[in-house]
Formats: C-alpha cells, structure tokens, sequence
C-alpha cells in the first residue's frame, strides 16, 4: 500500500513470441489505481486473442515490482465505490488468470496488496532476492479486494494464509518460496531475463494449445471435455504421431480450434 497518488503507466510491448506488460512510474515507485487497473485491462483483453504470444511477462521498473493500491483514491471511497473498485479489479486480474498463455510475474522488488493479487493471478512467480511480498490491508482496516483472499490459501494453504492476511505481515522471498507462493528466487533483477529464459525453455516442449486446455481445466475441472477437445485439433495427432517417428514435434498456434 502507497501513500503517494498513482504516477504509474502501463505498457506493453512484444518481442518474438514473448509479450511483456511493464509498470513505470516517474516517481520510481508503482501504484494500483482505477486508472492503471483499467489500463492493465485493456492490455489483457486485447493478449488473450493474440496468437503470436506464447509466453506473457508482468514486470515492474523502478525501487518496488507493485506497492498496492492509490490510498489516495481508497480515502475518498464510499461502499458504492468500494464496490465497483474491487468488481473492476476482480474482472481484470479473472481476465489475466484466464489468458491462454503461461503468465508470469517478474517481480523486481517488493510486491504488496495489489501487486501480490495480481501475481497470483499469473501462473509462475520470480522474485529478486531481497524483496518482500504481502497483503497488508488488514493493517489500513480493510481486507485484499482482488481476489486474494481466495488465491493465496488454494496457493500457500489456509494456515499460511491466515497468517500473513490476519496480521498484513509482509514475508521474505525465501519465506514465500518455502510456502509455496513464489516459484524460484532470482539473485538480482538484472538476472530476471535469463531466468525468465530458462522457464521459456522448460515450457517449449510443450503444445501451447495444450497448455491452454489445461488452463481452462485448472479452472473450471472440466478434464473430460478439455481431453476429448485436444482431439479436434491437429496438435494431438502431430504429438503423437511425432512421439511414434522419434522426432520432434511441430506445434500449431496455441489458439487451434475446430474451425481453425
């Protein structure tokens, strides 16, 4: 959470098949509010039909990755207000959990509040050595309003949960990886490309559309239609006819379907 009205830009940008969305602030220092979410949003509804990305990278540039929300703003709210701030936020960070590429959080430095929410959503957390990660709006007299109280416990646990949401402690990055809410510590931010790399590498083998399906099963635990689907697309029979020849296989985009 940040004290300081919300400078922060969002922006996007695509090299080969990796789409970056980089937050930036003038004051070094990056703020959730409705405009940055409303922002993020556009950026993530416009990814999730763009089949020339196969990896989505959040990242954060300056002293922090996200500081949380615009308190600023929040101290103005009413419940009417309140409302509509957490159903926006909640519609942007669904869309980004829902995106059909593999979604990583990049996190340069400290990620609080909305900066935790939102790498929740994402599918594989780094981060720097260093940094710390947290929700700490039960100390401002509120609770996390974009959905962390519902992906934190499916991704540390309910007691480790109640832990840091009850006292709005933040933890460590070696505590975040014991518990499971971060993936992999990097040494320092500018080590976060190759490190971002080596994941690239370790998900190449796989069919993008494949990943997509499964995605969508994590979600809504529709295993037997998601299963029976891979075979209206061409990547199952390439996989397996592929697997049979001893050679690699070749994928199609991530986005096959049936009338593609």
């Amino acid at each position: 959470m940040s004290h300081e009205k919300s400078h922060t830009e969002v922006h996007f940008e695509r090299t080969g098949d990796v789409a970056t969305i980089l937050f930036r602030s003038e004051t070094g220092l990056n703020i959730f509010s409705s405009r940055v979410i409303g922002a993020l949003g556009t950026i993530v509804e416009r990814l999730a039909t763009d089949a020339r990305a196969r990896f989505v990278v959040i990242r954060g540039e300056g002293k922090v990755f996200l500081a949380g929300a615009d308190i600023a703003e929040m101290s103005r709210f009413s419940e009417d207000q309140g409302l509509a701030f957490a159903t926006h936020g909640h519609n942007v960070f669904n869309a980004l959990e829902a995106l059909p590429q593999p979604t990583f959080a990049a996190m340069n430095g400290h990620a609080m509040g909305g900066g935790c929410e939102m790498a929740l959503a994402c599918d594989f957390r780094l981060l720097v050595a260093g940094a710390m990660i947290g929700q700490p709006e039960v100390r401002l007299g509120l609770i996390p309003g974009w959905g962390g109280t519902q992906r934190l416990p499916r991704t540390v646990g309910l007691g480790a949960a109640k832990r840091m949401l009850y006292s709005g402690e933040p933890i460590s990055a070696e505590e975040a990886l014991r518990i499971g809410l971060v993936d992999e510590i990097v040494p320092a931010a500018e080590q976060l490309d190759a490190v971002l790399r080596t994941w690239f590498d370790r998900l190449a083998p796989a069919a993008p559309t494949a990943i997509t399906r499964i995605k969508r099963t994590l979600r809504a635990r529709d295993e037997i239609g998601e299963f029976a689907k891979c075979f209206i697309c061409s990547d199952a029979k390439e996989g397996l006819t592929a697997f049979q020849a001893k050679r690699p296989p070749t994928w199609a985009q991530w986005n096959c379907e049936p009338s593609e």
